[in-house]
């Protein structure tokens, strides 16, 4: 079943999990502030000691930044899906069918050349109710800009 036009979003619009975001790159920070702060004020540590900490305390929170960065651009020529490593852009009749079942840990993109697409930019983690007015919205503007077919949605 299709949305109504009134729910589709002003383009360009852009998904992303935010409290996940917000979680991730809060926690990165603390942790990097922490192992710093200690590596730091340890005065038996060598300069190269120090240094391996706070390599160690940059990797960290680069790793939780990158585990941050999935979010989903829509505008009128399309989709860009970024993802952990990979970025990929799509035209709007690629994109057959948007997904996201009960379990799904994201949206799933059927596209037209009969695979399908995680788009991480929507994920029902911390906040469920907006990833599925997330998909709803993303579904709605694939039927009204492509050649797609509707969704399943929790």
């Amino acid at each position: 079943m299709s949305a109504p036009v009134s729910e589709l979003p002003v383009l360009p619009v852009t998904f992303r999990p935010t409290r996940t975001r917000v979680v991730l790159l809060t926690v990165g920070a603390a942790m990097f502030v922490v192992i710093t702060v200690v590596a730091l004020t340890l005065e038996q540590l060598s300069p190269g000691e120090r240094s391996s900490f706070v390599f160690t305390a940059l990797l960290f929170f680069g790793v939780l930044a990158l585990l941050s960065r999935p979010k989903v651009v829509a505008d009128t020529s399309g989709v860009t899906v970024v993802n952990l490593t990979r970025t990929r852009r799509l035209s709007w009749p690629e994109i057959l069918r948007v997904n996201l079942r009960p379990g799904d840990p994201w949206v799933f993109l059927d596209l037209s050349d009969g695979t399908s697409m995680p788009a991480l930019g929507i994920q029902p983690g911390i906040g469920r109710q907006r990833a599925i007015r997330d998909a709803r919205a993303l579904r709605a503007l694939a039927e009204r800009h492509g050649t797609g077919t509707g969704a399943d949605d929790g």
